[in-house]
């Protein structure tokens, strides 16, 4: 396995829409699907798509657990109306942490790296990581999401300040 270089925001890569995989059980994508969870192991995420490596293919890893699983060729949809905002990064834009709204529920659909079709259901965090990844497939960067971008910050600014109990307001 390998380590692989993670494109960063500006690269136009992350910028198209990816292509289906046409063999997900295919050796190539195995092995790029197995350097990917390395890759995103070792760079410390929950989330990586084929495209932040430089591969315009739909497939993305995520952390589940302990283990790791492999979507190939995904497809999602929002099992209710509710949206949720939560704070999300991404190995492809360093530092930054932004306020997202996102599907609370979802379906999903995917081939692993056996060609088997498999689907289920996600919620929360699960999620958020899930329509993240699928977004980075269809060229979209968390950023692009964002209804305000006063709710954008470097992380170490935002965990501050998150941590920090509101100010009592001013007596009058």
């Amino acid at each position: 396995m390998a380590l692989l270089k993670i494109a960063r925001m500006g690269h136009p890569v992350l910028l198209q829409r990816a292509e289906p995989v046409a063999d997900p059980a295919a050796p190539e994508i195995r092995r790029l699907a197995a350097d990917m969870i390395e890759t995103m192991a070792d760079a410390g995420g929950v989330g990586l798509a084929a495209p932040q490596v430089h591969v315009p293919l739909r497939l993305f890893v995520m952390r589940d657990g302990d283990s790791a699983r492999v979507f190939v060729n995904p497809v999602i949809a929002a099992l209710d109306g509710a949206v949720e905002e939560g704070w999300e990064g991404c190995l492809s834009i360093p530092g930054l942490r932004g306020l997202v709204p996102r599907a609370r529920r979802l379906a999903w659909e995917a081939d692993d790296t056996e060609g088997r079709r498999l689907a289920g259901e996600a919620e929360g965090l699960s999620a958020r990581v899930i329509q993240h990844e699928v977004d980075h497939l269809d060229g979209l960067l968390y950023l692009m999401r964002m209804h305000d971008l006063r709710q954008l910050g470097f992380q170490e600014e935002v965990a501050r300040h998150a941590a920090r109990p509101a100010s009592p307001e001013p007596a009058r």
